[in-house]
């Protein structure tokens, strides 16, 4: 069952919103490995926590290139084929309303989903202090 005309101005709304509020907050700046580059001395922990500081600035940037990307694909099967908009597109079955709910710019129904994901990788850790 095709999901309502009222439903999908809701996804939509949703999903502009949401990325309405991702362009608005922009890119998390990498700062430089070295501020002053004619510095002698420096301190040894500087360099990793700076490398670090980047790894992690650069992997939320992928993750929200990423966001945004699924969410400009999903207002474009809303504006090209809204009938569709909610089907899986892998069974074509309907996709559950709570799960759009959570995430409007969702493709897959939760079995499409696992198959395509694969198994789950067992866990090798038990407790807090199971450092191995």
């Amino acid at each position: 069952m095709p999901i309502s005309e009222t439903t999908r101005q809701g996804h939509r709304k949703r999903l502009e919103k949401t990325r309405d509020q991702i362009l608005a907050e922009g890119d998390i700046p990498i700062e430089p490995n070295r501020r002053d580059p004619t510095a002698v001395g420096r301190d040894d922990d500087e360099q990793p926590l700076n490398e670090m500081s980047q790894a992690i600035a650069s992997s939320r940037n992928r993750a929200r290139q990423e966001s945004l990307a699924q969410i400009e694909a999903a207002l474009r099967r809303l504006s090209e084929h809204p009938d569709d908009f909610g089907l899986c597109v892998e069974c074509e079955e309907p996709i559950p309303e709570r799960r759009l709910l959570l995430m409007p710019y969702v493709e897959l129904c939760v079995e499409c989903q696992r198959k395509q994901d694969g198994p789950r990788q067992p866990q090798s850790r038990k407790n807090l202090t199971d450092y191995k």
